[in-house]
């Protein structure tokens, strides 16, 4: 594998690298749901795909006290809009019962009695919502309605494509989407972040000195745009190739034929 080659300590641009960077989306992004978790109720967080979205959630989730926030993460491609509902009241610690109505008196009761008797706020993760049908983006609206919407006991954070911006513009979310309180949208890195994004994680993974030329680092920047996904797997593949051709620092050629490799 190329970590021996380039003396690295790991994958530099694997999902499970822990090698954070401050990118000047992230950090927005980040203040953001810091600026949700102090008022609690709906926040939005929108990006297109590989623009670290999951990231910057996971980074939000694992600086939350335990003792003062419960987290629950659900992933609507992983099962129906009812498995959806069950998984929230399983994330609360509760048996799902059967129909719907239930599940919501459930959720809602469990969120009371955390807030109020427990002093723990839960902190819902609502990913992959583009994908949510319009019933459920209604649902919603009632679902997280306390005291006649006088009192947030929880953080809702809806996750999702861009589209997911333009569906609760639309009348029939027009309860859920006056309800959010914290919107943002990630964007690319800067030409000047891709070089410093891969530089931080070549560095954690050990790199001793450079690894990509400049040619390599402007290609790489230009033909991922600046989503953090698409420059993880050029990267990762000019790594590979470039082992096996025994080159000491990655080159444009080597770049050409790590995007050609991936489809781009």
């Amino acid at each position: 594998m190329f970590e021996a080659y380039y003396s690295l300590t790991h994958s530099p641009f694997s999902k499970e690298t822990s090698a954070g960077f401050a990118s000047k989306g992230f950090s927005e992004a980040r203040a953001r749901l810091q600026y949700l978790q102090k008022v609690r109720g709906i926040g939005l967080l929108t990006g297109e795909p590989g623009a670290g979205k999951t990231f910057v959630l996971k980074a939000f989730a694992d600086e939350l006290n335990p003792s003062l926030f419960k987290v629950i993460y659900f992933p609507l491609s992983t099962g129906t809009v009812m498995d959806s509902y069950r998984g929230l009241v399983s994330g609360l610690g509760e048996e799902p019962r059967y129909r719907k109505v239930d599940l919501f008196e459930q959720i809602q009761a469990r969120i009371s009695t955390l807030y109020k008797d427990k002093k723990i706020t839960p902190v819902f993760i609502l990913d992959e919502m583009h994908m949510a049908p319009n019933k459920m983006l209604m649902d919603l609206g009632l679902l997280f309605n306390f005291r006649m919407d006088s009192w947030n006991p929880f953080v809702l954070i809806l996750s999702g494509l861009p589209p997911l911006q333009h569906r609760l513009s639309l009348a029939n979310s027009q309860p859920l989407n006056q309800r959010v309180v914290m919107r943002y949208a990630l964007e690319p890195l800067e030409k000047k972040e891709v070089r410093e994004y891969i530089e931080h994680h070549l560095q954690q993974a050990g790199a001793k000195h450079p690894l990509f030329n400049e040619e390599a680092l402007e290609a790489i920047a230009s033909l991922s745009q600046g989503w953090p996904r698409v420059i993880n797997n050029l990267c990762v593949n000019c790594l590979l190739l470039g082992a096996q051709a025994k080159k000491e620092l990655i080159d444009e050629e080597v770049v050409r034929l790590a995007a050609a490799e991936t489809g781009m």
